[in-house]
């Protein structure tokens, strides 16, 4: 994903391929396998694949918030080191302290309606982060990067009740497993594809260095772009909830 410096060449290409291919050979592998270690039935569930999906689609949502608010607080704010670091934080802060809160709110009011509000303060919040309003100096990133973060501890709570929910013993540690997989699966792609889509938006100006310096106008520009991208993909993981929420609701009507 990231050799070449940022040009995508053969190499990139062919690697990429052959990670490909070895998700196909274990795929194979695991549908001969008399014990296989991941059930193929159990992908099958269109609310566990929903599940997964989401937590890939939201964690590569939530590293560009790492990857590239650096930057718009450095150079789009002119901020000093110090206070990038303290901006930073907010974030973390955020999540941990509503962890409690997210937990309470998916057990009064159920885990699939928790996935839907968790995602909707998510999409509000990275829409409020492509807006890059620099002249509201720091607020412009505490205020949105609050909302985000919120959504992400509420959404995080939620998703991995809804996943785990109905799984039998024997496959607690396998889907454990899978979700973890799909959130570094997530990260990794973030840090990548969104890394680059600030990198070609910014499109950063040289100034007699030699070297392109990135200006605060190219960073609030890459933010803009950058956050635009993570808002369509919150909207789809918010898709992929209201379709989780309908699906569990056929179900309960069914049973009753």
């Amino acid at each position: 994903m990231t050799l070449g410096r940022g040009n995508f060449g053969v190499l990139n290409l062919g690697l990429l391929v052959a990670a490909g291919i070895g998700v196909i050979v274990f795929a194979i592998a695991q549908a001969k396998a008399k014990a296989p270690l991941v059930q193929p039935a159990s992908l099958c569930d269109p609310r566990r694949s929903a599940g997964l999906a989401m937590s890939l689609i939201v964690a590569t949502v939530m590293m560009a918030t790492l990857v590239v608010a650096p930057f718009y607080l450095s150079r789009g704010l002119g901020l000093d080191a110090a206070m990038v670091g303290m901006a930073l934080s907010t974030g973390p802060l955020v999540s941990t302290l509503s962890a409690l809160l997210a937990g309470r709110l998916t057990d009064r009011f159920g885990a699939h309606r928790m996935m839907v509000a968790g995602l909707l303060c998510l999409a509000t919040g990275t829409f409020l982060l492509s807006l890059a309003l620099t002249k509201l100096g720091i607020a412009s990133y505490v205020v949105p990067i609050t909302v985000t973060c919120f959504g992400y501890a509420l959404f995080q709570t939620s998703n991995n009740a809804a996943v785990m929910s109905g799984v039998g013993a024997g496959e607690r540690g396998v889907i454990s497993g899978l979700l973890n997989l799909s959130r570094n699966l997530g990260l990794i792609t973030g840090a990548s594809l969104m890394g680059a889509i600030f990198a070609v938006a910014s499109a950063g100006t040289r100034q007699g260095t030699g070297q392109d310096v990135l200006s605060s106008a190219s960073a609030a520009r890459g933010m803009q772009v950058t956050f635009q991208t993570a808002t369509a993909l919150a909207l789809v993981a918010l898709l992929l909830a209201l379709f989780s929420l309908r699906f569990a609701g056929r179900i309960r009507s069914g049973m009753a």
